[in-house]
């Protein structure tokens, strides 16, 4: 009998394990987003900034640092979508942001890159800013009377409807203080008290996950160096000298949470299967860091060229720099490669993936061309050291970035061939509802660069000849 029962019990031994052995093997996967850095913020990325980032530098030595990294917008709401689709955000008409009562902008259907790893056996938690819509259980209201949420107050369509198991976190900015978490409203706090509240969630989230055999997705988008400019009374002057007020301390403090999750995955051992991105939105606010032309907002380098790090102790060489066009949706293809797995043909239509770049194993461009965005509605393509810029009103711009990354020379008139050839590559990925291989896909927005036409579902319009100027939202 004894016999039988240690037979029995090695038996099931055996079934288990692989099961076990799968779950440890596929890697946890954490995406840290500061809002608003500008590329020349860090220390690793301009050796002569004044601000202290400490822990974006210790990201630098101890992964990889890519040099060549992109938004897929100049600005906030349209980079979200296009990370978490892994779809260029002009591709549904969005160019603008969004604001508390706005609905959902993606839709429940869509694969996400959170949907995508839940249906993998990933743990998936947002932790931070959402800024991509809800529906509330209240009327939306305008002008002065316009209703506040309220603790209790429920909503639809958020970060739980697209593949999130877990959320704790805002709206967005200018609602810092309102405090979700699931689908309601479960506080109300002051902005100072925001950040902190963010980072021990996710510390909390990091522990509880360290005692499961589950992969987890985690993402934290946090709010510095965005607005509301609130640093916490641990960090008031201790930031650097690179600005006047409690920026450089806001700055610090964004870092530090970085720093704090980076703690949290060594001391409880999971540092070890943990594959580690940060990067940011889109450029800084109002501060333009040369080389780099412009800021936030802008269809120049400034406005979207982000610093990007990686790290996964024993796969990526620490201390290495990759100067490879990298784009933030190519995160989603980049997550499905690492599971071995392709995604459908309706997903993902803009993500590549980059996982030989973190492995030191890619020969060459990893994707034929990036595309950028602003909120005027200006596109950018970005194809080896050319660029094309083609705005709103038809004007374009052409630059060699690896003669002239601060766009000063519009080569438009001696590179015609060029530029000609860049604008069909461009037309084509917009025709095709696609810039990867694959079957074309259904238009939700079409754009024509030549007769500067936009048609949404069936409806064509022609552009005005002078558009309203865009709002120059500080979000």
């Amino acid at each position: 009998m004894i016999m039988i029962r240690f037979l029995l019990g090695t038996i099931a031994a055996l079934l288990v394990a692989p099961l076990a052995g799968s779950a440890i093997d596929k890697p946890n996967i954490l995406f840290v987003l500061f809002d608003d850095m500008g590329y020349g913020e860090p220390t690793s990325y301009r050796p002569d900034s004044l601000f202290k980032t400490p822990n974006i530098d210790r990201m630098a030595r101890e992964g990889m640092r890519f040099t060549d990294a992109h938004s897929s917008a100049a600005n906030c709401t349209p980079t979200r979508y296009g990370f978490l689709t892994g779809r260029y955000p002009h591709r549904i008409g969005q160019f603008g942001v969004l604001n508390t009562y706005s609905p959902p902008l993606i839709s429940e259907d869509r694969l996400t890159v959170a949907s995508f790893l839940k249906q993998d056996g990933y743990a998936t938690a947002c932790i931070g800013k959402w800024h991509l819509g809800m529906n509330w259980n209240k009327p939306k209201s305008k002008g002065k009377n316009k209703a506040k949420l309220a603790i209790g107050d429920k909503m639809t369509g958020g970060p739980n409807a697209v593949g999130f198991g877990y959320f704790y976190g805002f709206t967005h900015a200018r609602n810092i203080g309102t405090i979700i978490e699931q689908d309601t409203v479960v506080k109300e706090v002051e902005p100072v008290e925001n950040q902190p509240l963010m980072i021990a969630k996710a510390i909390d989230f990091l522990k509880q996950r360290s005692k499961k055999d589950e992969p987890f997705f985690l993402y934290f988008p946090m709010c510095p160096p965005h607005s509301p400019v609130v640093p916490a009374p641990r960090y008031v002057g201790k930031g650097g000298n690179a600005s006047k007020g409690a920026y450089d301390d806001w700055v610090y403090q964004g870092d530090d949470m970085l720093g704090q999750l980076l703690d949290t995955l060594k001391s409880t051992g999971l540092a070890e299967n943990t594959l580690v991105l940060v990067s940011a939105d889109n450029g800084a606010a109002g501060r333009e860091y040369p080389p780099l032309r412009e800021h936030k907002a802008s269809i120049y380098e400034g406005g979207h060229r982000e610093p990007f790090l990686a790290r996964w102790p024993g796969k990526i060489k620490a201390g290495t720099t990759s100067d490879q066009i990298v784009s933030i949706t190519d995160i989603f293809a980049t997550c499905a490669e690492l599971l071995g797995r392709s995604l459908p043909p309706n997903a993902g239509e803009d993500s590549v993936s980059f996982l030989p770049c973190l492995y030191g194993r890619q020969n060459g461009p990893f994707r034929e061309a990036s595309v950028q965005q602003n909120g005027k509605k200006s596109l950018a393509i970005r194809r080896g050291k050319w660029k094309l810029i083609v705005h709103a009103d038809a004007k374009r711009e052409l630059y060699d970035l690896d003669s002239d990354v601060g766009e000063t020379s519009n080569l438009i008139e001696t590179q015609p061939e060029v530029a000609d050839d860049l604008a069909r590559l461009l037309q084509s990925y917009l025709d095709n509802g696609r810039s990867t291989p694959g079957e074309p896909q259904p238009l939700e927005y079409r754009i024509s660069l030549d007769r500067q036409e936009y048609t949404s579902g069936m409806k064509s319009k022609k552009r005005k000849k002078k558009q309203k100027k865009a709002t120059q939202n500080t979000e």
